[in-house]
């Protein structure tokens, strides 16, 4: 009689999803939801975005659906948040509710609760100077990371450390690493938006990143395509947007 078959370590099913990926990208799409799946528990659910810091900008190069990617975004528009703060200074940050939180100013917290989440959870990589990333994961429920699931997420990151890091390194020295400069400079694309709301409005950043993300959310379009759709837009002599400061538009329709 054979002997039952052990379950497989995190780091044999890492290596699995190294050998089964068609390229750079699919394997870090995979990682992460994999990882989200490990997160989550039984039965629930938790989405999964995975942000690497290089050449003094941020983005996220893997995600477990659109919606990781888009929340993850977010930071990156405003420049702060858990996971930068993660990746940046190399330490767990732990949300247990949006709704009470304001390290990084109201903007940030009400962005990502739009997106029907409440909390978040973001851990380094350990990639010994390749670079700084972070393992990011949302929850739609409060206080869904406690002390046994930051626990059990810091040990899963350790784990998954050393393939991330191969991963990075074996991009920069082929041709997927073209994935990840595509990446990198979709944001040039969201901050020259911002920039022109800026302009506009007379406003903060912030205020144009919360302009930015309600048409978006209105709209039930991506950021990025927001975005773009902008940028192209003032690209003629004389070009107008139909973006507005939200506090400015009854005072505009009542003049």
């Amino acid at each position: 009689m054979l002997p039952p078959e052990q379950p497989l370590s995190t780091t044999d099913q890492v290596q699995n999803l190294i050998l089964e990926s068609a390229d750079f990208e699919d394997f870090l799409n995979e990682l992460a939801r994999f990882s989200a799946h490990q997160m989550a528990g039984d039965g629930d659910d938790a989405l999964c975005g995975i942000t690497l810091l290089r050449d003094r900008k941020a983005a996220t190069i893997g995600w477990s659906s659109d919606s990781a990617r888009e929340v993850d975004e977010i930071q990156y528009s405003l420049a702060q948040g858990p996971c930068l703060t993660a990746a940046k200074e190399e330490r767990e940050v732990n949300v247990p509710d949006l709704f009470e939180e304001n390290r990084w100013g109201p903007d940030y917290a009400a962005a990502v609760a739009s997106h029907g989440l409440r909390s978040v959870l973001s851990l380094p990589f350990n990639l010994h100077g390749e670079a700084k990333a972070a393992l990011n994961l949302y929850s739609d429920a409060p206080h869904k990371f406690d002390e046994r699931a930051v626990a059990r997420a810091r040990e899963f990151t350790r784990e998954i450390s050393q393939a991330l890091r191969l991963a990075v390194r074996f991009s920069l020295h082929t041709d997927s690493a073209a994935n990840l400069r595509a990446t990198l400079e979709s944001r040039t694309i969201i901050d020259l938006a911002i920039g022109i709301v800026m302009a506009q409005n007379r406003c903060s950043q912030e205020a144009a990143v919360a302009i930015l993300t309600e048409a978006s959310s209105n709209t039930n379009t991506k950021l990025r395509d927001i975005a773009k759709s902008l940028v192209d837009s003032v690209g003629g002599v004389g070009s107008r947007t139909h973006f507005q400061e939200p506090g400015k538009r009854q005072a505009d329709q009542s003049a």
